[in-house]
C-alpha cells in the first residue's frame, strides 16, 4: 500500500514533461523504424538486393585499403562492446541517482539493456547467420547456419547505451546535443565493424534499426519504473529500520522529594562494642582511612589516686599531677 506523497510523485513522473511520452510522432517513427527492420529481414532471407550488397563490400576488401588506420579502428570499435560501454554509462547515471535522489537513471538504463538482449539475442540466435570471414559460397546469405552477428549487436549495444544519455537529457537542448553524438558513435561503431570484415553490412543496418527500437519503446515502460523505484525505495527503507540499532534504556530518574540513597563514604560505620562500656552500649568510632589512630581514654577509665599513689608505673616522659601523701600527712592536706 503506497502513501498519498508516494502516489503524487508517482503522478509527477507520469505527467513530468521533461520524460519523453509516446506521442503520434514518436509513434510513427516506431512504426516506420519496424517497417524497416522487417524489410532488411525479408530482403536477407529471399537472398535479394541486401546481400547482393553485402557481397560487393566484402570482395572491396576494405579492411586493405587503408592499413594506416587499423589500429585506430581497433579500439574504436570498444565504444560498441556492451560490458564497457555499460561499466562506462552506469557509472554517470550512479552520479546522476545520487545528485538527483531518483533511480530512474538506473532503472532505464537497465530496462533498455534488458529489451535490447532479449530482441537482439533472440534475433541472433534464431537467424543464425555466418559473418564474412566464415562464409561458405559467394552471393549466398548465410542465414541458418549456426552463427550469430545478424543483427549486428556491436550497432546495436552503441545505439542503445549512448543513446540512453540523450533520452535522460533533461533540457530539450542538451537532449538534441546528445542525440546529434550518440548517433555519430554508433554510426562510426557501424561502419568500424564493416571496415574490419566482422559484419556485413545489411548487420550493421538491422543493428541500427533494432537500438532505434528499443529507444522509442521506452516510454511504454515508464509507468513500469516508476512503480519499480517506489517498490525499491520502500524496501531499502525497511531494510534500513531492521538494521538500525537498539535505543539505550533511559536512566532511572528521581523523584523530587523522595529518598535518596546514602553514598559510600555517608553510609553509616558499625561500632564495636567494648566489654567494659555500660550495658554493653559504649561505642568507639573507628578511624578514618586517611588519619592515624590516635589512644582515648574514657573519664572513667583513668587510674584511681590512692594514698599509696597510682597503680601504673609512672612514665618517664611526664611528671605527676600531684605530691604523692605521705602517712604522717593529714587527710584532706597535702605535704608541704
Amino acid at each position: 500500500m503506497r502513501t498519498n506523497d508516494e502516489l503524487v510523485q508517482a503522478e509527477e513522473r507520469q505527467t513530468d514533461p521533461v520524460r519523453p511520452r509516446m506521442t503520434r510522432t514518436r509513434l510513427g517513427i516506431f512504426v516506420a523504424t519496424l517497417m524497416v527492420y522487417v524489410a532488411i529481414v525479408v530482403g536477407v532471407l529471399t537472398t535479394s538486393w541486401p546481400v547482393r550488397f553485402d557481397w560487393q563490400v566484402m570482395l572491396f576488401r576494405p579492411y586493405k585499403q587503408w592499413p594506416e588506420i587499423h589500429t585506430f579502428l581497433d579500439y574504436f570499435v570498444v565504444l560498441g562492446q556492451r560490458g564497457p560501454t555499460a561499466v562506462a554509462v552506469a557509472a554517470w547515471l550512479g552520479w546522476c541517482t545520487y545528485k538527483q535522489k531518483t533511480l530512474r537513471p538506473l532503472l532505464v538504463l537497465g530496462t533498455s539493456l534488458l529489451l535490447l538482449n532479449a530482441t537482439v539475442g533472440a534475433a541472433k540466435i534464431g537467424m543464425g547467420r555466418l559473418g564474412p570471414h566464415y562464409a561458405t559460397s559467394i552471393g549466398s546469405n548465410e542465414m541458418f547456419a549456426g552463427g550469430d552477428i545478424f543483427p549486428s549487436g556491436h550497432t546495436a549495444n552503441a545505439v542503445v547505451t549512448w543513446g540512453v544519455l540523450a533520452y535522460l537529457a533533461t533540457t530539450p537542448r542538451t537532449r538534441r546535443v546528445a542525440s546529434v553524438i550518440a548517433a555519430l558513435l554508433a554510426l562510426g561503431v557501424g561502419m568500424t565493424t564493416v571496415y574490419l570484415g566482422t559484419h556485413w553490412m545489411s548487420d550493421v543496418t538491422l543493428g541500427w534499426t533494432a537500438g532505434l527500437l528499443v529507444l522509442l519503446v521506452l516510454p511504454w515502460f515508464e509507468p513500469l519504473m516508476a512503480r519499480a523505484e517506489t517498490w525499491l525505495l520502500a524496501l531499502w527503507r525497511r531494510l534500513r529500520e531492521r538494521g538500525a540499532p537498539l535505543a539505550a534504556p533511559a536512566p532511572a530518574t528521581v523523584a523530587l522529594g523522595g529518598p535518596r540513597a546514602p553514598a559510600d563514604d555517608e553510609r553509616p560505620v558499625r561500632e564495636p562494642v567494648g566489654a567494659g562500656s555500660r550495658g554493653g552500649a559504649s561505642r568507639v568510632p573507628e578511624g578514618r582511612p586517611h588519619l592515624l589512630p590516635r589512644p582515648h581514654t574514657a573519664r572513667s577509665e583513668r587510674t584511681p589516686v590512692t594514698p599509696t599513689g597510682s597503680r601504673r608505673p609512672p612514665h618517664a616522659d611526664r611528671a605527676p599531677r600531684t605530691a604523692p601523701l605521705g602517712p604522717a600527712a593529714g587527710r584532706g592536706r597535702t605535704a608541704s
